[in-house]
């Protein structure tokens, strides 16, 4: 009997088939090609051989390269998920799809959205976007604590002159959908009744003194029409402002992030129309053995380097803002590059609305039970992605901000809270915030 035909073979399971799936990317990783063929295990790119790169990296990381920062070549290293998230994403993602007007999601509860991707699809762009929303990095809470952000002048072998610098109590965020490891699982029952999505805080700010006190609470819903309620606390005249969406995606003065920058992309996805470019293997740094991450001596302290670097499957997913939606998006498109095991954005290049290359972000990663090698409480039983660093470099005004997580100089020993209860929803109010300031 043809064994296809037989009737006591049993299909395989989702998780058997994102095993293959993921098989194939690695065997992509691996195969010969001209560009994957320049660099291997061992190798240093610095800007001196910045050309063997040149085709493993957007053109904004590239121009990074060039300006001084340098990669230590390592192998590819497997990237699995955490069991309660890859057990979630076999139970649910067979139910999941896109809406009719192919923008919002429908029928998702938790896990991966959508954990095969057909490039020929045209909504593939779409559905990354929200496997990245939802990945595994994070999926019930998070607490990254005293973190700073340095903002310094960059160029090749450029003195490090920071120009401020920033350290903040809190980064943190409380999902109410998609739940995996902490009760309420996989809901919050207050999603039912207030729509609301997922819950971010950023207070307070302990530095420069002038900003001290200073936050934000930001709350996202699932009605792709409603808008994220933003609030901010001012230390100046110790009042809370509400937020318009055009403040989100903006940055002032020196330095160069905005509230829609933070985990590489954190607008509302359906303000956005998005297009999958590509698919191919790429370089990044999902493995950093740097905790707290270094300060690159060879660009001004725009990046961390030298660091650890390895070639991923990666897809290249393009965003233009509805204008109808975001009539004050500063940027006229959006480049994600996003890594295929980890489904989260390791780069993203912004352009201008005259096509030009403006500023590039930047992610360091790491992989391991636990964020910093002496934690005594965020020790975890299994391993999983923490960011260790980022960075923002605003490639025509010549300064970077780079973020330490945690902070170089900082007492606190465990650094990520991911998925422990260390926030809850009490923690996203604005009486919280205000309470926290100084």
């Amino acid at each position: 009997m043809d064994k296809m035909n037989n009737p006591t073979d049993s299909p395989p399971t989702l998780v058997g088939l994102i095993a293959i799936a993921l098989l194939a990317l690695l065997t992509q990783l691996t195969a010969p090609n001209s560009a994957v063929a320049q660099v291997r295990p061992g190798d240093v790119i610095t800007p001196n051989n910045a050309y063997k790169a040149r085709e493993l990296v957007s053109p904004g990381v590239y121009l990074r390269i060039t300006h001084g920062m340098s990669m230590q070549i390592v192998p590819t290293e497997r990237i699995e998920w955490p069991p309660p998230y890859r057990e979630a994403t076999e139970k649910y993602s067979s139910q999941v799809r896109l809406s009719n007007d192919h923008r919002s999601l429908v029928g998702y509860v938790a896990g991966l959205p959508f954990p095969f991707i057909d490039p020929n699809d045209p909504s593939a762009g779409t559905k990354l976007m929200w496997n990245d929303t939802f990945r595994p990095t994070s999926t019930d809470d998070y607490d990254a604590r005293d973190f700073s952000c340095i903002t310094e002048y960059a160029g090749l072998n450029r003195p490090y002159a920071p120009i401020d610098y920033y350290e903040f109590g809190h980064l943190a965020s409380y999902n109410l959908v998609g739940r995996t490891e902490v009760e309420p699982m996989p809901t919050d029952p207050d999603f039912l009744s207030t729509g609301r999505l997922m819950l971010m805080g950023q207070y307070p700010f302990l530095a420069p003194q002038e900003d001290r006190g200073r936050g934000f609470v930001r709350y996202r819903y699932a009605d792709p029409l409603k808008g994220d309620d933003t609030w901010g606390w001012m230390p100046g005249n110790r009042r809370v402002r509400r937020l318009g969406e055009a403040f989100l995606g903006s940055s002032a003065g020196a330095i160069t992030w905005s509230l829609d920058n933070f985990q590489g992309f954190a607008a509302k996805n359906e303000n956005y129309n998005w297009r999958l470019l590509g698919e191919k293997p790429m370089l990044a740094s999902i493995a950093a053995a740097h905790v707290p991450e270094v300060t690159c001596p060879t660009d001004g302290g725009a990046s961390a380097c030298p660091e650890r670097w390895e070639m991923r499957q990666m897809y290249i997913v393009e965003g233009r803002a509805r204008m109808d939606r975001v009539p004050g998006e500063l940027f006229g498109r959006h480049v994600m590059y996003l890594d295929a095991e980890a489904q989260c954005i390791m780069y993203q290049d912004f352009y201008n609305r005259a096509g030009e290359l403006w500023k590039n972000y930047l992610t360091w990663m790491a992989y391991r039970d636990r964020a910093v090698a002496d934690a005594h409480v965020a020790i975890y039983p299994f391993k999983r992605v923490f960011q260790v660093g980022a960075s923002i470099d605003d490639l025509t005004a010549g300064f970077a901000t780079m973020c330490y997580l945690p902070a170089q100089d900082t007492t606190e020993r465990e650094s990520w809270y991911i998925n422990m209860g260390a926030v809850d929803k009490s923690f996203f109010t604005v009486r919280a915030m205000t309470e926290a300031a100084p």
